[in-house]
């Protein structure tokens, strides 16, 4: 096999593990529903438990297990996955708490816009360039945001929550130099403490309707696989990231919050009010918008760097 079919059969294996995890991840909302009985705080907490686990596993099977520690092992640093390890807590609980509470449409919402919050935060804070057609696309998202604020007479505030929280999270990684994986583990890690403190609540009856976990093989077994079910997906992204352009992870990323629409309005069945049937196709037109300058961006780029490489071996 030549590097040229490595590198395409490569490609395509990458395509098909993004595409996993974004189903996996927009079908999740099916999994947490069922233990929408079980406080969110408790899920969150075994869902923290659990994926430590799980990373441990896998890191002890790689053999990295001294990464972890590496990766602990600075201030500045731990301080840096302290705050992310904040953040995803807070995405995690924000949207366990919304599926059992009956607001995963507004959830969905929040990972559609996402993208373009975290473009407007990388403007804002990394002072990067912005495309006419990017802020067309902010442009739209912030008026479909503003006519669904209009016509439910409240803010979306869930996915607000959501976007920013991903966002920021997001953003924070951009300055650790620490892999996916051990960087999810060292931030669980640091929320363990914390999580064994609510698991202590929940099962001597300081947390109302907690303790699930022992009380039958259903929930038992449901709360276990929270962590296989947040680290493979999260690997199979990490390894698609590597394989696959930027471009096409962005456009495939979508798939997760329209499965989570579709799963929210057709199996949950969720109200979708005309205010939504205006705002939504407002949201998935900026996507598209920001999705086509996403790719003009990255053919420039290609050919830009074909033109040099040409001038560079015709002198």
């Amino acid at each position: 096999m030549t590097p040229t079919q490595t590198a395409e059969r490569a490609g395509k294996i990458g395509v098909l593990a993004l595409v996993g995890s974004c189903v996996i991840w927009g079908l999740s909302s099916i999994y947490y529903k069922q233990l929408a009985h079980v406080p969110p705080i408790e899920v969150l907490a075994h869902r923290t438990l659990w994926s430590l686990v799980f990373f441990l596993i896998i890191l002890a099977l790689q053999g990295r297990l001294a990464t972890l520690r590496a990766a602990l092992s600075r201030r500045r640093q731990v301080m840096v996955i302290g705050f992310a390890a904040i953040m995803i807590s807070g995405n995690w609980f924000g949207f366990i708490w919304a599926v059992g509470a009956g607001h995963a449409t507004e959830a969905s919402l929040g990972y559609y816009i996402f993208p373009l919050v975290a473009v407007l935060m990388g403007r804002m804070v990394f002072g990067e360039s912005l495309a006419r057609l990017q802020w067309g696309a902010i442009a739209l998202a912030a008026g479909a945001v503003g006519i669904l604020t209009w016509g439910l007479g409240v803010a979306p505030w869930i996915s607000f929550f959501l976007s920013m929280t991903f966002g920021l999270y997001g953003l924070v990684k951009k300055s650790l130099n620490v892999g996916s994986v051990v960087s999810v583990a060292a931030e669980v890690l640091l929320l363990m403490p914390v999580a064994l403190a609510v698991l202590w609540m929940a099962h001597s009856g300081r947390i109302s309707g907690g303790g699930a976990f022992g009380r039958n093989l259903h929930d038992t077994v449901m709360l276990m696989l929270s962590g296989p079910l947040t680290g493979a997906p999260l690997m199979l992204f990490s390894y698609a990231a590597q394989r696959v352009r930027m471009s096409t992870v962005g456009v495939v990323q979508y798939i997760n919050p329209t499965l989570q629409f579709l799963v929210a309005t057709l199996l949950f069945a969720e109200p979708f009010t005309e205010w939504h049937a205006i705002a939504f196709p407002l949201i998935w037109a900026a996507l598209a918008l920001y999705s086509y300058a996403n790719v003009v961006r990255d053919r420039a780029a290609k050919a830009a760097l074909k033109a040099g490489a040409s001038s560079t071996t015709s002198t």
